[in-house]
């Protein structure tokens, strides 16, 4: 099975640099709401993307969820961390893909006391999902004479291969309210869903939800998704209070908006599981969507969307051991 990352790398090489989503490369945070703050993602032309990055302000200094992928992303956390003049105290990360774990060695150097607290999911995903994937960038290493391109693959292995530093030292095992950093949070733990271990952020206070690729826009990374329960996941989270959502890729979301998303996340997988055509999916994807996605970036979410109908039909086999079965 191909992971999302070596997808994105064989998607995006070929067809982003003429689609390329209406994201800034390495944009600088803007405050979502006071005392939150976040850094968009983007899918960098000839690349592999960055996910969110949102920078909450707590009473002992700043809490980071997510660090990116690429050096310039997590530069511009630590850039801001400076000229607010406040230490990052912690990192959450919300699931282990490299464009969300990235940066945390970075962060480490900069700040070497901070906390990482994450799922245990990495431990397995390096092992096999991970694992998978070296093997697929050593291949593509010694199969290209371009300097740049091996330069790029060496940089995720490199992700890869500092697998220590990326774990979390404070395991987040159930979900429940956690004191991080002096600042109260809900945390929620979502269990093989994107991915074995996700984890999302409620902040009562702002009304703000930090969903990581719970909600990702403008499509599903399915890859290492058990989609039956994703979508107890979207339930789970339709449950709480909140008022803005920022999801891990994509735009901050109204209530209104994760509902749109939400609706259509349930007819993709009901179908993907159906005797509808391939098209006819894709069709009521970008229907359902329309009004969350930029017209501009129609070809690329159907591009996208071409891949992911066609992973929702993999074999009971695969999909149940993402389930955890």
């Amino acid at each position: 099975m191909r992971t999302v990352h070596a997808l994105l790398l064989s998607l995006v090489v070929s067809l982003v640099m003429s689609l390329v989503m209406a994201t800034p490369l390495f944009g600088a945070a803007h405050e979502v709401v006071p005392g939150i703050h976040l850094i968009r993602g983007g899918f960098v032309p000839g690349s592999q993307p960055d996910g969110n990055s949102v920078i909450l302000e707590a009473p002992e200094g700043l809490i980071v969820v997510d660090t990116g992928r690429h050096v310039e992303h997590t530069q511009a956390i630590l850039d801001w961390a400076k000229a607010a003049n406040l230490p990052i105290k912690a990192v959450v990360n919300s699931h282990w893909h490299l464009d969300h774990i990235g940066g945390n060695a970075m962060l480490r150097d900069a700040y070497p006391g901070l906390k990482v607290y994450a799922s245990d999911a990495l431990a397995g995903a390096t092992k096999g999902f991970l694992a998978n994937y070296r093997k697929q960038l050593e291949e593509m290493i010694a199969n290209t004479a371009d300097a740049a391109e091996k330069k790029k693959y060496q940089g995720d292995l490199a992700i890869i291969d500092s697998a220590p530093r990326l774990a979390p030292d404070v395991v987040i095992a159930a979900s429940g309210p956690q004191t991080i950093a002096g600042r109260t949070l809900r945390v929620g733990l979502e269990r093989s869903s994107v991915t074995a271990g996700d984890v999302w952020l409620y902040d009562a206070e702002s009304g703000v939800l930090i969903a990581g690729d719970l909600v990702t826009l403008p499509a599903p990374f399915l890859d290492t998704a058990c989609p039956a329960q994703w979508k107890a996941s979207l339930d789970t989270l339709a449950k709480t209070d909140f008022t803005l959502l920022i999801p891990g890729h994509g735009p901050p979301l109204t209530r209104k908006q994760f509902d749109v998303y939400r609706t259509a996340f349930g007819h993709l997988l009901g179908c993907a599981g159906g005797t509808t055509t391939k098209q006819a999916c894709i069709d009521g994807w970008m229907t359902d969507v329309a009004p969350l996605v930029p017209k501009k970036d129609a070809a690329f979410t159907r591009m996208l969307m071409d891949y992911y109908v066609d992973v929702l039909k993999r074999s009971p086999a695969d999909v149940a051991k993402l389930c955890g079965k």
